[in-house]
């Protein structure tokens, strides 16, 4: 029974001794290897065999990039506290692990010193404003001093990034404020050299219309004048020998009442407001042709007989017209007087004549424009 005991020992001890002696490093890893209490070697990814009992695997470090994220709170040149995260990316040194892992009993506690007091010195102669233009200043200085103080330490270190600069919750609206206000005094001065263009240019296109209107205006006159000429000429060369003006005139003013009478937005036209007014306008027309072609044929040889009778009895008619006119306004003179001085109300026939009505007035003027005809 001893000796199967004894036996099972033996075994047990060879299986832990076969396991006891040798150990496997991953890859990017290494292994700290001593024997009894003291380095031996530094062992990298694969199988190894040690000495069982005796040699034991201190520790495994980790060959790959590593990231440590640093907050430093400091304040500016002008007086400004910010916070200012940094992120540094280091790793191990190949073949130099035993320093990495024997000369620093904390290696982030040393990094995140020297972060802390590179960052420090070079935010202090900084404004805020240069500041958040100066990130890639501030991370190169801050990963020079690392690479020089923890090179000899076995630490490579990647990059420093200086992800933000935060300041505190009041001094970003205020700068928020600053910058919207100088945004809108360019949106303004942007929009009033826009403005300013625009008027310009409307009138430089106002004067360029008022020119070429003018020019039209000036080639406008200078056919009217041309077509006056040939109208002239043509009414010559077809027989009209005497006062050809008087008859462009007349055939002009006809047209322009024609031309007043078509349009449709013409909404006032002066005119005679009774039937002698209207025998008074083409009696004056008619006169003025008469006239014009006595005077006309007294410049050029004297009047012949029906000429001078024609014109004796178109001064005759002016002079009757003048005193029907005149007889006219005494009769209405009369009879204004007598309605003043006859009483409202009296029991007999009235003595003075009824007032003619509207009608009847139209019908007088009628029939004495008819006696002149």
């Amino acid at each position: 029974m001893i000796g199967m005991i004894f036996i099972g020992v033996v075994l047990l001890a060879i299986v832990l001794t076969i396991f006891d002696g040798y150990y496997i490093v991953r890859t990017r890893e290494a292994a700290i290897v001593e024997r009894l209490g003291k380095f031996v070697t530094v062992a990298h990814a694969g199988l190894h065999f040690k000495l069982p009992w005796v040699d034991r695997v201190r520790d495994k470090i980790s060959l790959q990039v590593r990231q440590l994220d640093v907050m430093v709170e400091t304040k500016t040149k002008d007086n400004v506290f910010v916070q200012i995260p940094v992120a540094v990316q280091y790793e191990v040194v190949q073949g130099r692990e035993r320093e990495a892992y024997y000369m620093l009993s904390n290696h982030e506690q040393q990094i995140v010193a020297y972060v802390q007091d590179n960052v420090r010195s070079s935010v202090a102669n900084m404004d805020l404003d240069d500041s958040f233009s100066s990130k890639d200043t501030i991370a190169q200085n801050v990963a020079m001093s690392l690479r020089d103080n923890m090179a000899a330490y076995g630490w490579h270190f990647v990059n420093t990034l200086v992800t933000d600069i935060r300041p505190d919750t009041r001094v970003r609206e205020s700068m928020n404020s600053i910058n919207a206000a100088q945004r809108e005094r360019e949106a303004a001065i942007a929009q009033a050299e826009a403005e300013k263009i625009r008027v310009v240019k409307e009138a430089e296109g106002a004067a360029e219309a008022k020119k070429l209107q003018g020019r039209g205006v000036a080639e406008q006159r200078k056919e009217i004048v041309e077509g006056i000429a040939q109208q002239y000429e043509m009414l010559r060369a077809a027989g009209v020998q005497e006062n050809p003006e008087t008859l462009m005139l007349v055939s002009q003013y006809l047209d322009a009442m024609v031309d007043v009478a078509d349009r449709s937005h013409t909404n006032v036209l002066y005119m005679p407001s009774n039937p002698g007014g209207m025998q008074d306008l083409f009696g004056g027309m008619r006169d003025v042709l008469l006239s014009t072609q006595a005077i006309n044929n007294e410049a050029s040889g004297g009047l012949d007989r029906e000429q001078r009778e024609c014109l004796e009895q178109l001064r005759a008619q002016k002079t009757q017209r003048a005193q029907q006119a005149a007889r006219e306004v005494q009769q209405q003179a009369q009879q204004s007087a007598q309605a003043i001085e006859q009483p409202p109300y009296s029991g007999g026939a009235p003595q003075s004549k009824a007032p003619q009505t509207a009608r009847q007035y139209f019908d007088e003027l009628r029939d004495q424009l008819k006696g002149d005809n």
